[in-house]
């Protein structure tokens, strides 16, 4: 099994240690799960134009490849001005549907105010929903307050949070696929 975690942005870090932190705990935990961060800030991926998603080429290929071949996915993002950044919007959009369909999906969100946290309930399930995609019931949201100066995840309650969301998409994983 192949979990693929998604940092959907292309500034900043803290979404991407956030999402390299969940990886880490399945790991942890389950050393039999391949594991893969995907950072859309290494990537040059063109906006999606309607086309076909099998005739972009380039990194735009490349990504959506990525995205297909995986078995499941923690997926992070940044919140700016209340919603998921357009970047991640867009893989979304390039992504064919049937790419997700069926898949599990768990989620983590930074901000830098606490009210964010309802853009995973308003915005990120209704699009896996989109997808048909199964939804882990927790998620992690992680405002600045939780990082340290050296911008590792200092705050006790949300690494059991990390923890926590590690389990359910692998324990959702093994039971849907077996």
């Amino acid at each position: 099994m192949k979990l693929l975690g998604i940092s959907g942005t292309i500034v900043g870090s803290k979404t991407a240690i956030a999402v390299r932190q969940v990886l880490e705990a399945v790991r942890r935990d389950n050393p039999d799960i391949e594991t893969q961060l995907l950072d859309l800030k290494q990537y040059d991926v063109q906006f999606c134009d309607g086309r076909d998603p099998a005739a972009y080429t380039g990194d735009t290929r490349k990504v959506i490849d990525i995205v297909a071949e995986a078995d499941f996915y923690i997926i992070g993002t940044p919140i700016f001005q209340s919603s998921l950044t357009g970047v991640l919007k867009n893989l979304f959009d390039l992504v064919p549907v049937n790419a997700l369909y069926n898949k599990v999906m768990g989620f983590a969100a930074t901000g830098g105010t606490y009210q964010h946290y309802l853009v995973v309930e308003n915005q990120l399930k209704p699009i896996a929903g989109y997808f048909r995609a199964f939804v882990a019931p927790s998620y992690v949201y992680l405002h600045d307050d939780h990082f340290n100066p050296d911008k590792q995840i200092a705050d006790e309650d949300v690494l059991r949070r990390i923890d926590r969301l590690a389990e359910e998409v692998v324990f959702m994983q093994r039971k849907l696929k077996s």
